[in-house]
């Protein structure tokens, strides 16, 4: 386009030469003056892309870039996050399977601390129970020796009456003797 304007701006390369020249002349085409504009449009484009349009895309091309980054970031944050997520419910399975463990542990020694309890709450028992009836045996052979005696001594003062007579102490301890013994058999 520029060879064209150029060329109607100099007549003497035309081959028409009226027709180019007219326009030239009727649009007031001035050569040297679109050469000036190009030129200067030129070194305008030239600056703008150096120092506005070149940083500018420097600009967005590290803007994607931090996305790019942030977008691989949030990635990998989510994949951190899911596996410490994962982490977390092992662990808390773990405690579970832990804690059950400790629970069935102190139920089963509370258990065996309970049946020992009882095993030594049944012999303490079984002991009085023993103590006891040596008592009672004891008590029972005290009962039976003075209940001897009571009836040894009935027994010489009712034969007294019966004899109506005193007895001396050799007759008395020989009906006593007589007469325990004859309880010892009963």
């Amino acid at each position: 386009m520029l060879s064209l304007l150029l060329a109607a701006a100099n007549p003497a390369t035309d081959a028409q030469g009226g027709l180019v020249q007219e326009l030239v002349t009727k649009f007031g085409i001035d050569g040297a003056n679109v050469g000036m504009q190009l030129l200067s449009f030129s070194i305008l484009a030239i600056v703008l892309y150096v120092y506005a349009i070149k940083p500018v895309l420097a600009t967005m091309d590290e803007r994607n870039a931090k996305i790019d980054a942030g977008l691989k970031n949030a990635d990998a944050t989510t994949a951190q996050l899911a596996e410490a997520q994962a982490q977390a419910a092992a662990q808390l399975k773990e405690a579970q399977v832990a804690a059950n463990k400790i629970i069935d542990e102190a139920r089963k020694t509370a258990k065996e601390l309970s049946e020992r309890e009882a095993a030594a709450s049944t012999e303490r028992a079984a002991a009085q129970l023993a103590k006891a009836q040596q008592s009672i045996e004891l008590e029972h052979k005290i009962m039976l020796e003075e209940a001897r005696g009571e009836i040894a001594r009935l027994v010489v003062a009712t034969t007294e009456r019966v004899l109506a007579k005193k007895l001396s102490d050799s007759d008395r301890s020989s009906y006593n003797e007589a007469a325990a013994r004859e309880l010892t058999t009963v």
